[in-house]
This record gives C-alpha cells, sequence and structure tokens, in this order.
C-alpha cells in the first residue's frame, strides 16, 4: 500500500516511468511518506544513509557507477542544505541525481516550527530545475504537480545531465498508507539531439486525425516557415494565427470552434505544436479537452510549455527542421495519408472555409471591427509592418490581416505596446502601422515625445471611452462598477497628445471620415508621424462582434 498524499504517488509514479530504478534514503518523520512509497515501490532498491552530506555523495557514486539517475530522499529543514557539497560536485560532473526533500506546508515556513526553512533556492546556481510539488485538490492542481515533476526530470537529462531538486511540502497527518496502486501518470519524453526524429514524421502522417498548432513565432522565423505551412495545410490540419505566418490569409479557427464545440469528430489524436503562444482562448480551451495520444512540443529551449495540458514529448529542434520534414515526407509519398485522416482535414477544411467566407461577407456597422477591416483591406497588398496591441485590437486584427502581426503577446500587457512600435518603427524605412486601443495608448503615451525617430510611424487609435473588451465578458455587464471601475470609462482623446509631440492628427466618428482617415493614413506621402483616432461607441463595438459569430 502506497501514502494517501497524491502528489507523493504522482512523484513516485513519475521516478518510475522516467526509468529511476534506485533510491538512498535518510531518517525523518516528514519524508518518511516519500521513503515508504521509494522502498514499497516494485522495482525501486533503496538503501538507508543516516548522514545526508554522505548520503549524497553515496547516490553520486551510483549514479557513476550506473550511468543512471539516482534518487537522494532527505526531510525537512538542514538536512537539504546538508546535500550541497555533492550537489556541487554532480553539477559540474553532469550526473544526474534527485534530490527529494520533504517539507512542511507553505503557510508554516518563517512560523518558528521544528526542522522548517525555506528550501527552495536553496541551492539555485546548481540545480539544472528545482520545482515543488503542490498537494492537489482539482484536477488543475494534478496536472500541475505532474507537469512540475516531468520538467526537473526532462531537466535532469539536459545539456548532458546534472542534478534536480524536488521538494514536496507534505500536510498531516503523515502516516496513512491507504492507496492500494500508484496512479498511471502522463510521462513527458524529452528528446534532446537538436534533431527532429524522423519517427515522429512517420508517426504523426500515419496517425488518425493529426493537427499541427502553430503558436506565436518570430518574424524571422514565420518568414521561413510560412510556405511550409501553406503546403502542409493541404493535407493536414493546421491551425496558426497571424502571429505565426507571413503572407497567409488568416486562419479562422477561433469562430470556428464556436460551432465545433467538443465534438469528438474535430479532436485530433496526434498534435504537434510549435511556437509560443495563442490568443485564442477557445483554441486553448479545445486543446486541453482533446486527449490525444501524442502530443509532441516543438522549441530550441527544451522547455515544457504545455498549452495543450496534454504534452507527452518535446522535441528541441529548429521549429523548421520538423516543418520540412513533414513537407518532405509527404511530397515524397512515401507516406499516404489514411482515410480517416483525409477525413478529418476535410471536415476541418469545412469549417474553416465556411468562416473564412462568412468573415469576407460581413459588413459590420461603424465600429472598431469597420475601422480594422478598412485598414486591413489597405495594407494587405503594401510592403509594411503591422504593429497590434492586446485586447480587442489583436484579436480583430486576426480576421483581417494577411500581414505577420508583431503584439507583445509574451504577457498579453497593455503597457509598452506604442513604445514597442516606436523603437521598431525607428529601425525601419517602410511604414509601420500600429493599431492600439485607447487605454493602451494613453498608458503609453510618452512613447510619443521621446527623440526616437518616428518619421515611418502610422498609428489608429480605437477610442470606444474604455476598455472596449469589458463589454464582451459575459456576466460582467451585472456588475455596476463595470464601466466605471473595471473598463475605466473616460473621455479623452489623443489630439493634445498628438499636438504636443508634433504628430499629425485625424479623428474619425463615422463611416465617411473613416474611409477618409483610412485613405489618408495609408497614403504613404507623408514624411512623419501620423495619427487617426477612431471614435466609437462600445456597446457598439461589442453589438457588432458578436453579430458577426452569430451569423448564419
Amino acid at each position: 500500500m502506497y501514502s494517501d498524499k497524491e502528489n507523493i504517488n504522482i512523484l513516485t509514479a513519475l521516478l518510475l516511468a522516467h526509468g529511476v530504478r534506485h533510491a538512498v534514503v535518510c531518517p525523518g518523520s516528514r519524508n518518511a511518506p516519500i521513503t515508504h512509497n521509494l522502498c514499497e515501490a516494485r522495482g525501486m532498491t533503496c538503501v538507508s544513509v543516516t548522514d545526508e552530506r554522505s548520503a549524497a555523495f553515496v547516490a553520486l557514486g551510483k549514479a557513476q557507477a550506473l550511468g543512471e539517475p539516482v534518487v537522494v530522499c532527505v526531510t525537512s529543514g538542514s538536512a537539504l542544505v546538508n546535500t550541497l557539497p555533492a550537489v556541487v560536485e554532480a553539477w559540474y560532473q553532469h550526473v544526474p541525481i534527485i534530490v527529494v526533500s520533504a517539507d512542511r506546508p507553505a503557510a508554516m515556513i518563517g512560523q518558528l516550527q521544528g526542522q522548517t526553512m525555506p528550501q527552495q533556492k536553496t541551492l539555485e546556481a546548481f540545480w539544472a530545475k528545482e520545482v515543488s510539488l503542490p498537494e492537489p485538490h482539482d484536477d488543475v492542481e494534478r496536472w500541475y504537480c505532474n507537469r512540475l515533476a516531468n520538467e526537473a526530470l526532462c531537466a535532469m537529462k539536459q545539456s548532458g545531465g546534472g542534478p534536480v531538486h524536488i521538494n514536496v511540502p507534505i500536510s498531516e497527518p503523515l502516516f496513512n498508507f491507504t492507496t492500494a496502486e500508484l496512479p498511471t501518470e502522463r510521462r513527458v519524453s524529452l528528446m534532446d539531439n537538436h534533431l527532429w526524429p524522423s519517427e515522429l514524421t512517420e508517426e504523426f502522417l500515419v496517425s488518425s486525425r493529426p493537427m499541427l498548432v502553430v503558436g506565436q513565432l518570430q518574424c524571422t522565423v514565420a518568414r521561413r516557415v510560412s510556405g511550409a505551412i501553406r503546403r502542409l495545410e493541404e493535407s493536414v490540419v493546421v491551425l496558426s494565427e497571424q502571429l505565426a505566418t507571413c503572407g497567409n490569409a488568416p486562419c479562422h479557427f477561433d469562430e470556428a470552434l464556436i460551432g465545433i464545440g467538443e465534438q469528438e469528430a474535430y479532436k485530433p489524436d496526434y498534435i504537434i505544436y510549435i511556437g509560443d503562444t495563442l490568443v485564442s482562448k477557445r483554441a486553448k480551451h479545445f486543446l486541453q479537452h482533446c486527449h490525444p495520444k501524442s502530443c509532441v512540443v516543438v522549441n530550441a529551449s527544451g522547455e515544457l510549455t504545455d498549452v495543450t495540458m496534454n504534452v507527452t514529448d518535446v522535441v528541441v529542434c529548429p521549429v523548421e527542421d520538423a516543418l520540412d520534414s513533414l513537407c518532405e515526407k509527404l511530397e515524397s509519398g512515401d507516406v499516404a495519408l489514411g482515410n480517416e485522416a483525409s477525413a478529418f482535414r476535410g471536415r476541418w477544411a469545412m469549417a474553416l472555409d465556411k468562416w473564412a467566407i462568412r468573415c469576407k461577407v460581413f459588413e459590420p456597422a461603424y465600429s472598431q471591427m469597420m475601422a480594422v477591416r478598412r485598414l486591413c483591406e489597405q495594407t494587405n497588398g503594401q510592403e509594411c509592418h503591422m504593429q497590434f496591441a492586446n485586447s480587442s485590437a489583436v484579436r480583430l486584427g486576426q480576421l483581417y490581416s494577411s500581414h505577420h502581426l508583431y503584439v507583445n503577446r509574451g504577457v498579453n500587457g497593455i503597457e509598452g505596446s506604442l513604445s514597442t512600435a516606436v523603437g521598431f518603427a525607428s529601425e525601419k524605412d517602410v511604414t509601420v502601422y500600429c493599431v492600439i486601443g485607447d487605454l493602451s495608448f494613453f498608458y503609453d503615451q510618452n512613447a510619443l515625445w521621446n527623440g526616437v525617430g518616428k518619421r515611418h510611424l502610422r498609428m489608429v487609435v480605437l477610442n470606444n471611452g474604455g476598455g472596449g473588451i469589458f463589454h464582451q465578458l459575459r456576466g460582467l455587464e451585472q456588475s455596476p462598477y463595470r464601466d466605471s471601475f473595471v473598463s475605466a470609462t473616460h473621455t479623452a482623446s489623443a489630439k493634445g497628445v498628438c499636438e504636443a509631440t508634433g504628430v499629425a492628427y485625424k479623428a474619425a466618428s463615422n463611416e465617411e471620415e473613416l474611409a477618409e482617415g483610412i485613405s489618408w493614413i495609408t497614403r504613404g506621402q507623408a514624411t512623419g508621424p501620423l495619427l487617426l483616432e477612431v471614435f466609437t461607441n462600445a456597446e457598439i463595438d461589442a453589438r457588432e462582434y458578436k453579430k458577426y459569430l452569430e451569423t448564419k
């Protein structure tokens, strides 16, 4: 029987799944449930060493002799610090030892409890990875606990190998051993040879429902892979945003997912995920509920970025290599997609084409949606660059722009979007458009009075008197504080800012003025920065976007 502590059982199961078979355990009450599990686990061999300093060196010696990772398990408090000399030695020798430390719950740290001290970051300079496993209370925390343990055990094998620290807070009671079997845990494999494994290409293409998902990419990378993405779209389902491509038509999967919902026929059984973040919340929710047999993340860092919450493998290689391998295999004819895979792509193609047509024929009334549409209609054929701010601006840009969209999507903040566009434009000899909401603009208006060159900058400020996206969040309308506090309703205009900073200014408050303003800002005749402020009504903005999504 195993401990009733779920984080301990998850860790034990994953140690076995990652091929760890040897442990050195030290006496202690707080780590007793971990020690019990290690001794109870079938296939795990344990030895007991009282002195933690010596125990860690014993683990080092075992790992050297076996050529395998070895656990050293210690109790809470100063026991962990006693492993330092062996950890430092393992770091410089690239020997994979796993220091598992028991700990009290975080609420007890610094509260004069026995054998209690801050145990994270104790040996920070010498860990390949350090994690602390939460005691799970729901499915998300279980996934988090699993992910953290996988991250540490994958990092242990990277860059030639090295020591990792897995801290395990344990609440009382400690000694209930009532679990009959260890859980079956998702093991994440790390392929760190900096080459795309050819066997994964074949696995992906012979699967029944293969799907490629492309998150945000640097423009230089997006430019290199856009051709491969277009070729792959002809054979497999590809979901990519405008943050990930250059010159490709928008892929309307965010809208398509409204109708797809939870239908099993649209869920992939094999996902390859490349790039960084996705803007679409619907896509993230959909992918997290797919539960594919395989989900491979491709990046150059080996970091376990589990957007889908279903990752099974992390491959360390350039994304171009992965996409080129898929294209070459498809075009060689060596692997033929099965009937089920072709039908899967056909279903998705119909859904995406349907929304591409909807987007093309839907004519929004005067609103932010109209403004972004008109701008993109004029700029899609131009040699230019598009900088979009977060929130509504980038979501509207995704609908209409065929350009690569630059957007500070790493943490999705409203600060700095204008400054980023200014810095970008100062280094370009072609027009740079910045589409930005009012709150983001006023927050970052200092970007306009600095001495950085703005000659090629063209700004479209979408001003609906506050944070317009808050009018699209279901349920928030019930709060009487939505407008005044949450969306920060205001009556400010960019006109005075432009007058103070030498930026040419026009305003639009109706469709005719918008047409004139878009023509003015896209003509390319000006020799200095231009700003078009588009005044709209937040309720109408929300209504038009909702009407588009409900179009039959």
